[in-house]
């Protein structure tokens, strides 16, 4: 009888770590989703990017609202890594060989209207960049 419990106690053990294990793995995947559904939100067009701390004002053509993640790097080719993915905000982690990184925050405000934050290494230089993005005609 004693061995018989054991030998369950040593099956619901195994079962729990196996369930550990599988969530363990799922959280990573759902974390590097490419859903990024809030930037579909955004009204398409030419989008004016005003940072804070006085530097020139900048245009970006949205078209699917991917483009205001890699401000600093316009290259194709990076990586990246949806860290968070909520209806109002998105924060994506991302990195371009032989160009540096970056890591990305974007918090919406109206279809129109988004708050940015931006940091990260560019050709060998750091980089911040903290304004408002919005919608000022079409592209």
């Amino acid at each position: 009888m004693t061995n018989r419990i054991d030998s369950r106690m040593r099956q619901g053990a195994l079962a729990l770590a196996g369930v550990g294990v599988v969530l363990g793995l799922a959280v990573p995947v759902l974390a590097q989703g490419n859903g990024l559904a809030m930037l579909g939100t955004l009204a398409k067009g030419e989008w004016t990017i005003r940072q804070r701390g006085g530097a020139a004002e900048r245009k970006v053509c949205v078209k699917s609202g991917a483009e205001l993640i890699q401000l600093m790097h316009r290259e194709s080719g990076c990586s990246q890594f949806v860290v968070e993915d909520g209806a109002a905000r998105v924060t994506v982690q991302y990195t371009c060989p032989g160009n540096g990184y970056g890591r990305t925050s974007i918090r919406r405000e109206t279809p129109a209207l988004v708050q940015l934050e931006s940091q990260g290494i560019q050709g060998g230089m750091p980089f911040e960049l903290t304004g408002e993005a919005r919608r000022t005609g079409t592209c």
